[in-house]
Order: structure tokens, then C-alpha cells, then sequence
């Protein structure tokens, strides 16, 4: 079977790669493009370990096919830290010890990332409802949405 050609823009930078028409975005990014932070949990969309934003939208990598990115903007977790500058999400992972074995955190960090982008002052049943697709079996949710909820206060401090 042929393989398809795709051009993709992912973490700000231009991408091509080739894949099979079944291939998903995760298998792509982590096998072709060397990108392994996103991990694999589940396969199905139920734990958000391969979570990704596709167009500013927060999405499951297991969920989408590779040739689906032809044209699109992809963001992952090696996107977020600017060279040895950690985003403050990520610094406040570790200042609140939001994180354990680490297979969660990607997407964690990934769809906590989108959410302050779709809403800067999310209220703590927001940011628990917006972070409902990511399951953690390591930290019991608590430090997440708090490390969660210091960014955005933060993040208002700072715009003011």
C-alpha cells in the first residue's frame, strides 16, 4: 500500500512525514518524529495520555489518523518548555508535586495548557471538568488542580 505524504506544522515548526492510512497522529509523533512525550495509555481515548491540541483544540493523538494533519497546527508536550524554560505549568507541576510515575503528566500539562488558553480564570469545577479526560492513578487529581489553579492566578496577576 502507498503511503501518504503529509505536511503539518508541530510545536511551531514545519513537519512532514509519510504514513499508512491507518496510522494515528501518536504512533507518528512518537515512531516517525521522535516526539515521546506524548504517551500512549489506553488506545481509545479514555485515559488523555496522548493528549495534543490540533488547531488550538484539545484532542486524543490515539484518536486521530496521521493523514489528518495534512495542513493543520499541532502542538504537543515538547512544544511547551522553550528551550531549558519550563512553562510556568510545568514549573508548578513539580513546585505542587503534581506528578508521580510521569505517564499522565504530558497530557495533563498538554490539556491544562489549552484550557487557560480557552479560559484564563476557570473556577476549580472548571478546571476539574476540563481535566475530567485525563486519568491519573499516581497523585489523586488534588495537586494537579491546584499547581492548575496557582498558573491562572498567576497569569491574572501578571495581566493586571
Amino acid at each position: 500500500m502507498a503511503k501518504l505524504h503529509v505536511s503539518t506544522t508541530i510545536n511551531g515548526e514545519p513537519a512532514e512525514f509519510l504514513c499508512d492510512v491507518s496510522q494515528t497522529i501518536l504512533d507518528v509523533l512518537r515512531d516517525q518524529l521522535g516526539l515521546t512525550g506524548t504517551k500512549e495509555g489506553c488506545g481509545s481515548g479514555d485515559c488523555g495520555a496522548c493528549s495534543i491540541t490540533l488547531d488550538d483544540r484539545l484532542i486524543c493523538g490515539c484518536l486521530m489518523l496521521a493523514a489528518e494533519a495534512e495542513g493543520r497546527r499541532i502542538e504537543t508536550i515538547e512544544g511547551m518548555a522553550k528551550g531549558d524554560r519550563l512553562h510556568a505549568l510545568q514549573k508548578k507541576f513539580i513546585e505542587f508535586a503534581a506528578l508521580q510515575c510521569g505517564i499522565c503528566t504530558p497530557g495533563f500539562l498538554v490539556a491544562s495548557r489549552a484550557l487557560l488558553a480557552h479560559n484564563p480564570d476557570p473556577s476549580e469545577t472548571e478546571i476539574r471538568y476540563w481535566l475530567a479526560g485525563n486519568l491519573c492513578r499516581c497523585t489523586g487529581y488534588d495537586k494537579i488542580v491546584r499547581a492548575v489553579m496557582e498558573v491562572a492566578r498567576d497569569m491574572r496577576e501578571t495581566t493586571r
